[in-house]
């Protein structure tokens, strides 16, 4: 059998099904910009980039770091990573890694040019917790810190700094949605934690489904689809759009992140459980848009 394209190594590796979590956050904060009169084309494609290049090395660094501790091995369930499945070296996933950090600070340093040299700090603080996640003397993932992480750089900070670029300020509606967007993302890190429960165990990557369960964890991952259906009701009783529209959307997705947990809870192998995390990422995407089209039509 031929031996795999080295493309097609890189481009797994650098995980597509999770890159929704990086398109979402900028389509929504680009919308609230729209409805407030304010959207700048160049400075929502450089937030696009800087959150593509980031997600991209975190998970290149994921690969690295994880194989590095243990808690990637061969016992492993879900999608391959690649440096422990030997597809990749550890080195050339590490130059990997920093090189694509670099390309996504380097990118982001034209955003100064809307928003100020403060947002040097925001970016170089994007970059290092993304490394920190799994790398470093204390990575927040393996003490339970990764949900955390990525509520706050995938939504919060994501949506605000792409809203506040383009518009000069941040309202609490642009807070709001930054939670929705945070919340669900965290879900395709429950859903990743949830698989590899395990492993991580072994490893002593004390995640928060290691700490407290997988029961802990289908309850976050119900709470934050619901806390996200309930942010739609909230942002239509700021005018945004019809209350009506707002409650119509928020069941539909309801019952859309119902058969998202019932699909967790009833997992038995890789399979379902590979085919869930692509979903959960689909499903960011689709309350992205869904919201997007309800802030620019409302």
């Amino acid at each position: 059998m031929a031996a795999e394209a080295p493309w097609k190594i890189w481009l797994s590796a650098a995980r597509p099904r999770t890159l929704p979590a990086a398109v979402a956050p900028v389509v929504v904060g680009s919308a609230l910009a729209w409805r407030a009169g304010s959207f700048d084309a160049r400075a929502a494609g450089v937030c696009l980039a800087f959150a593509l290049l980031v997600q991209i090395g975190a998970n290149f660094a994921n690969d690295y770091y994880d194989f590095v501790r243990g808690a990637d091995t061969v016992e492993r369930v879900g999608p391959r990573r690649a440096v422990a499945a030997g597809l990749i070296a550890p080195a050339a996933m590490r130059r990997a890694t920093f090189l694509t950090f670099g390309a996504a600070l380097a990118l982001g340093l034209l955003l100064v040019a809307w928003g100020g040299w403060w947002l040097v700090g925001v970016g170089l603080a994007c970059v290092l917790s993304a490394v920190a996640y799994t790398g470093g003397p204390w990575p927040l993932g393996y003490f339970g810190l990764g949900d955390v992480f990525v509520f706050v750089f995938f939504g919060l900070v994501a949506v605000g700094v792409t809203y506040y670029v383009q518009a000069g300020t941040v309202s609490p509606e642009v807070w709001l949605a930054a939670a929705a967007i945070g919340l669900l993302t965290t879900n395709i890190l429950v859903v990743n934690n949830y698989r590899d429960v395990a492993t991580d165990r072994r490893a002593g990557k004390r995640t928060l489904v290691v700490r407290w369960g997988r029961g802990f964890a289908l309850g976050q991952f119900a709470a934050s689809h619901l806390g996200a259906c309930a942010i739609l009701v909230a942002l239509a009783r700021t005018g945004l759009y019809s209350l009506t529209a707002g409650l119509l959307v928020a069941g539909i997705l309801a019952l859309h992140g119902f058969l998202q947990w019932r699909a967790l809870r009833r997992a038995q192998d890789a399979r379902e459980m590979i085919f869930l995390l692509g979903w959960c990422g689909a499903y960011v995407a689709i309350y992205a848009a869904t919201l997007s089209v309800l802030i620019l039509t409302g």
